[in-house]
């Protein structure tokens, strides 16, 4: 009988490769397959072996090379072929990234599936731009929360931010406007400190740094494209003067 190849999902962390993990860089080395996102960087692939199959499974907002179902199914197709198979994503597999779907698919087929843990976007970013997501004169809880997801405007965020909290948001570039209104409306002050991480941890990486009632503005006028994560807190604001005298502005 035909050996089962094992599923590997693989957090390829924020982008470096240097800050992929060894057990990553491994498997990644090794693979006879590697089914990717669009965000992993050439400097990444480029450890793949040179007979590696390499498949792209880019998505973007609205439009997605594969339906995440034909993903679940290529990865097990590819397993019961009797290959050993790299699901790749930016991140970490679990925070975002649907790789519960992706295990759950490799289970229900008697796949055996392996998931690495990557550096997350959120931990990432905040360490590139040195906004300490915890902090214990500002912060010691932290919410995780999509910006594009169903039913956005009935969730109920009062409680993900505010005084000692710390809010990231992941994919919310397309809808920051809805966010900062969300975010007021359920009782965040409209001075609340903001700093939006675009292309964290590369060399091209930007931190936008503002007050929440003028997020939309600031992500229109700075033209930020994603990826980008917005993390809302006093913790991005405590080495920052340019905030607090926004804030004073805003006062006045």
């Amino acid at each position: 009988m035909r050996k089962t190849g094992t599923i590997y999902l693989v957090g390829a962390g924020p982008g470096p490769v240097d800050l992929l993990t060894l057990r990553a860089a491994r498997l990644i080395e090794r693979a006879e397959v590697i089914v990717h996102d669009g965000l992993i960087g050439p400097d990444i692939l480029g450890l793949a072996r040179t007979d590696a199959r390499l498949i792209s499974v880019a998505k973007q907002r609205a439009r997605h090379t594969l339906p995440q179902d034909g993903i679940n199914a290529l990865l097990v197709r590819e397993a019961l072929a009797g290959r050993d198979v790299v699901r790749l994503k930016g991140g970490d597999p679990f925070i975002f990234g649907r790789g519960g779907e992706e295990a759950e698919a490799a289970r229900a087929a008697g796949v055996p599936v392996e998931v690495v843990p990557g550096i997350s976007a959120a931990n990432g970013a905040a360490a590139a731009a040195q906004i300490a997501l915890t902090h214990r004169e500002a912060s010691s809880i932290v919410s995780f929360v999509a910006g594009q997801c169903k039913g956005l405007s009935e969730q109920d965020w009062s409680g993900l931010a505010g005084k000692g909290r710390t809010l990231v948001i992941y994919m919310g570039v397309s809808t920051a406007g809805a966010i900062a209104d969300k975010l007021m409306a359920d009782g965040l002050a409209p001075d609340m400190a903001i700093a939006v991480i675009e292309n964290a941890a590369r060399p091209e990486m930007r931190v936008l740094r503002g007050l929440l009632a003028g997020l939309p503005d600031l992500v229109e006028a700075e033209a930020v494209q994603s990826p980008a994560l917005i993390v809302i807190g006093e913790v991005t604001a405590r080495d920052d003067i340019t905030v607090a005298a926004l804030a004073q502005e805003s006062a006045e």
